[in-house]
């Protein structure tokens, strides 16, 4: 089956208007989207591979779908690492701040196509499923997570970033929905949207030691990072082929919450 690098959005295609490389979801790129040596070495630094690192507008996009800004560059927090294993789940340091509960408003933008809000509705459906202290809801504008359109030369399926240090989830997620389609909006839109909602809630890849397990090609490490690359009580140490975090999904496939998954939602929230 045909590998997308989602969620550090990989996506290959072989028009003329392919994108140029195999890259997850980000943001929007332009000819100047070469990386230099200094932020490729700051990227490094954060834990991030740098293996199809992009310039995109207000930062770079790193691992397909991870978006850093100059920001989180320059001023990188104290390494956050834990045990490190096969293939576990990881969190960052910064998470959201929910107190004794917090429902996290979701809006769409109208650039987007009606099956993006389709998809929205069933992302905030699988997490509200788990009774979390963290709900959600979509709200018409205004969200504290917007759901946006990519820009148009933009070579990734999806980007977003992480919490913020006030507690606060990232407050975007940008969406190159020509790539992706409309079709399955409450399977595999739905899934690539949930992945990318993840990691505005602290979720790192699933795959986290070894982005080949789900990506192919060759191992790559992402390595300990100042972002946190912490694991999560009770994931299992073994490959976990289903969960919603892994870095590339195939076209067309679905991944609801799997039972490790969910035990890793409710160590966070």
């Amino acid at each position: 089956m045909k590998k997308r690098s989602l969620f550090s959005a990989c996506l290959c295609l072989a028009s003329a208007l392919a994108f140029s490389s195999c890259s997850k979801e980000s943001e929007s790129v332009t000819k100047s989207d070469e990386v230099t040596p200094e932020v490729l070495s700051q990227i490094k630094q954060l834990g991030f591979t740098t293996q199809g690192a992009m310039a995109v507008e207000g930062g770079y996009v790193v691992e397909g779908d991870i978006f850093l800004t100059k920001q989180d560059l320059a001023n990188p927090s104290p390494v956050q690492l834990m045990r490190v294993g096969a293939e576990e789940q990881y969190r960052t340091t910064n998470l959201v701040n929910t107190g004794s509960g917090r429902t996290i408003t979701i809006s769409v933008s109208t650039a987007l196509p009606s099956a993006y809000v389709t998809a929205t509705d069933e992302l905030v459906r699988r997490y509200n499923a788990e009774n979390l202290t963290l709900k959600m809801v979509r709200v018409s504008s205004g969200g504290e997570i917007t759901l946006a359109q990519a820009p148009k030369r933009a070579r990734y399926l999806a980007s977003a970033g992480f919490p913020t240090s006030t507690g606060n989830p990232h407050n975007q997620v940008l969406i190159n929905s020509g790539a992706i389609g409309t079709a399955n909006p409450t399977t595999y839109i739905a899934t690539i949207l949930a992945h990318e909602v993840g990691h505005c809630i602290g979720f790192r890849h699933t795959d986290y030691m070894d982005r080949s397990y789900s990506c192919g090609g060759a191992v790559s490490n992402e390595g300990a990072s100042t972002v946190g690359a912490i694991l999560i009580p009770g994931t299992p140490a073994a490959a976990d082929p289903n969960s919603f975090m892994l870095a590339c999904i195939g076209s067309g496939a679905n991944r609801p919450f799997n039972a490790n998954d969910v035990t890793a939602l409710n160590a966070l929230y």
